[in-house]
């Protein structure tokens, strides 16, 4: 199955080199660019790619604003956002995941990253690039609390740590789709968690994946 990408970046020539390197991998196709957020916007709604690479700045809209009209906690039907920068600051990468982004790659992680972030948002699962990731978690850590998990709970934490999607969950749980939804939002809540890439922090630096 082929991968539908929309690139949003300002700089044409970060465009054309992230467009070379996916149009290089066999399952990837770039169907779309945007230069501005709101064009980023309007073309992501209308061709319902299944990633949108999507830089911070950029004029009209910029990478947070675009990712939140995109993915969302009031989008009904949301797409699947990877932040892709060169500015790793902590506004940057917690406004992008709270705005509901699967990824935030910086670009001088190297085009495997890049292309694994793709590979993983499309399944439904997260990215964030190793130099990000202990900061993550150091947040992820101060802000939990203590209220214990279900059993049920830990089993949807470690399948989401693993990059499941809710279907894969409820097919190898044998529970329905809005159970594994509910358990999400419990988790969310007990441990003061926002969305999926913090859950799956949390249980990485909490030993709960073997």
């Amino acid at each position: 199955m082929t991968i539908r990408v929309l690139l949003a970046d300002d700089q044409a020539m970060v465009r054309s080199g992230l467009r070379l390197l996916l149009s290089g991998e066999p399952d990837i196709e770039v169907v779309a660019e945007a230069e501005d957020g709101v064009t980023a916007v309007e073309l992501a709604r209308r061709l319902r790619p299944d990633v949108c690479l999507v830089d911070i700045r950029m004029p009209g809209l910029d990478g947070v604003e675009v990712t939140r009209a995109l993915a969302g906690p009031a989008v009904t039907d949301p797409l699947r956002v990877v932040v892709v920068t060169t500015f790793d600051d902590d506004e940057y990468v917690y406004g992008a995941l709270r705005g509901g982004a699967v990824g935030f790659v910086l670009k001088d992680a190297g085009p495997a990253l890049l292309v694994e972030a793709v590979r993983a948002a499309h399944t439904g699962g997260t990215l964030v690039s190793p130099s990000i990731t202990p900061r993550l978690l150091r947040r992820v850590r101060r802000g939990s609390s203590t209220r214990p998990l279900s059993e049920r709970e830990l089993e949807v934490v470690l399948a989401i740590s693993r990059g499941r999607t809710n279907q894969e969950i409820a097919a190898a749980l044998f529970i329905s789709l809005s159970t594994v939804k509910g358990h999400v939002a419990g988790v969310q809540r007990k441990l003061g968690l926002r969305n999926r890439v913090e859950i799956a922090a949390w249980a990485w630096e909490n030993d709960v994946v073997p």
